[in-house]
């Protein structure tokens, strides 16, 4: 078993083991459906295992990547399949290979129509994401960032809401737009890099060794212009995936047509994507742009949280008034991230993993409602505290949860955003603290008008129909509570495991801040 845990190759069979799932049950005929549900939601456990056996094999106590595998891809240009863990992209993997096999357990009854699509769009969906989080070659994180897109654009536009294709259309759009832009600033970045090599006397066709590392072009050096426009290219990449203000508008449409399962996968993980791109990308490869542009992002966050949260409050429909929440609560992730202090930066991972579990079950309950009802209004659910109790304990609790309840996950990544904030700039850290407020408002009124109160004459005329939660679903959210509680009361689960990574990428940028002050000294009568 230890010689297994050393393995170079344990990540590839981590990343790859739902193409083989995907692959098996290409070739299961359609009308098998029990064996299209069981099998995907076998081969998500499998690779759940195995982000675990990450965990075992990881030590903390070592600096860098670990279990680094790497193989020539494209040779000429010096591309590679390059894959290596550290706190942060194992946190992430762990919550993405969770929520996964959640995800699919959680769609046994709602999808009953091309069963066998659905689920091979989900492992695929997987693939993705986890290579996203594990690439250490740029080009191959392009790769697995585009692959994530097409299952997502099939599992809202074939499987969603009324209104899908237009949501589907807005959300590849969006994410087109932001990914060529990227592809753009790589491509700028590798060819710098290339020139520079050939400037320096080393054959052209060697040159291009390293051109698309992320270890080797983070100690590169840009220079402080390519760094701004390259920056900017990343930048609105992972701001609309988060998404940040103004370019969040997809989201909500994405969130009220897809299905519950696509709402769970869209806010626990994909919006991550985002925030991690951010911390691993932007900080360590554009330090001086970084700098230059933290205050600008720092007020698109608070405007953000802000927006995001007093328009939840006016939501009528429960899918959109957690998808604005969202909003509001991606924007803890950036405003952490760019305050440039410890405990922002674990702040913001740690309220990436706490939002993907907490809005994640809240997804799924409101799924588990739909089931019954066909319906989202909140006007129309008052009651539901008499007639299915089980669900009212635990969507107050998993709404308290979101609220940022002491004790429960919620809370501590957006007090040490809010502790970063503060130190960073007091009135920053009291503006974003009044979010808090407008959570507790939206989030309470939600659970006030479908909880308490007399059974509405709706949810009366459902009669039979309207059963508490069943086994089924009980299994898909019993983890997510015991998540919810492990961290809030063991937050060093997740803060241990990213505490030396973001030390090493904020000295980056400190000591990128360091030398334009002493650049600027050096000016200075």
């Amino acid at each position: 078993m230890d010689d297994f845990l050393a393995r170079p190759d344990l990540l590839s069979f981590l990343i790859f083991t739902p193409l083989v799932g995907a692959l098996i049950l290409l070739f299961v005929p359609s009308d098998r459906v029990q064996v299209h549900r069981w099998g995907a939601f076998i081969v998500s456990l499998v690779a759940f295992a195995f982000s675990l056996l990450v965990a075992v094999s990881f030590d903390n106590d070592r600096a860098g990547f670990q279990l680094v595998q790497e193989a020539d891809w494209i040779s000429f240009f010096g591309i590679q399949y390059k894959v290596g863990v550290d706190g942060i992209s194992l946190v992430l993997i762990i919550l993405t290979t969770l929520l996964t096999s959640i995800s699919i357990l959680a769609s046994f009854g709602p999808i009953q129509t091309r069963v066998k699509e659905y689920m091979i769009s989900f492992l695929v969906l997987e693939i993705g994401m986890l290579g996203v989080f594990l690439a250490l070659d740029l080009f191959l994180f392009y790769v697995f960032w585009e692959v994530v897109l097409v299952p997502m654009y099939l599992i809202i536009g074939i499987w969603g809401g009324a209104n899908r294709i237009y949501a589907t259309i807005k959300f590849v759009i969006y994410t087109l737009v932001g990914s060529l832009l990227m592809l753009i600033a790589i491509l700028a970045l590798a060819w710098t890099y290339y020139q520079s090599r050939v400037d320096a006397g080393i054959p052209p066709e060697l040159a291009w060794e390293g051109a698309f590392d992320y270890t080797t072009l983070v100690q590169f050096g840009f220079d402080p212009t390519l760094q701004f426009w390259a920056f900017l290219g990343f930048f609105l990449a992972f701001a609309i995936k988060v998404p940040m203000w103004p370019v969040h508008t997809w989201l909500p449409d994405a969130h009220t047509e897809a299905p519950t399962a696509g709402s769970v996968i869209l806010a626990g993980v994909l919006l991550k994507l985002g925030g991690y791109g951010l911390i691993r990308m932007n900080l360590p490869l554009f330090p001086d742009a970084a700098n230059d542009l933290a205050v600008f992002i720092i007020a698109l966050s608070i405007i953000g949280m802000l927006y995001g949260a007093i328009v939840a409050v006016r939501q009528p429909d429960l899918k959109r008034l957690i998808a604005y929440s969202s909003v509001s609560h991606m924007g803890f992730v950036t405003l952490g991230i760019f305050v440039f202090n410890e405990q922002g930066a674990q702040g913001a991972i740690f309220q990436m993993v706490a939002h993907g579990v907490i809005t994640g079950a809240l997804f799924l309950l409101v799924g588990v409602i739909y089931e019954r009802t066909h319906d989202r209004t909140i006007a129309r659910m008052s009651g539901l505290g008499q007639t299915v109790p089980v669900f009212a304990t635990l969507m107050v609790f998993f709404s308290l949860a979101s609220a940022g309840l002491p004790g429960l996950a919620g809370f501590v990544g957006e007090f040490l955003v809010l502790l970063g904030a503060v130190t960073w700039q007091p009135i920053v850290g009291f503006i974003a603290a009044s979010t808090v407020i407008f959570a507790a408002v939206y989030l309470l009124f939600m659970v006030q008008n479908i909880i308490m109160g007399d059974v509405s004459d709706f949810l009366k005329g459902l009669g039979s129909k309207l059963t508490d939660v069943s086994p089924m679903e009980a299994a898909t959210l019993g983890p997510l509570v015991v998540v919810t509680v492990a961290l809030g009361i063991f937050p060093a689960l997740v803060l241990d495991l990213t505490a030396m990574p973001v030390e090493a990428i904020l000295g980056i940028v400190d000591s990128a801040a360091d030398g334009a002050a002493e650049v600027t000294a050096g000016l200075l009568p």
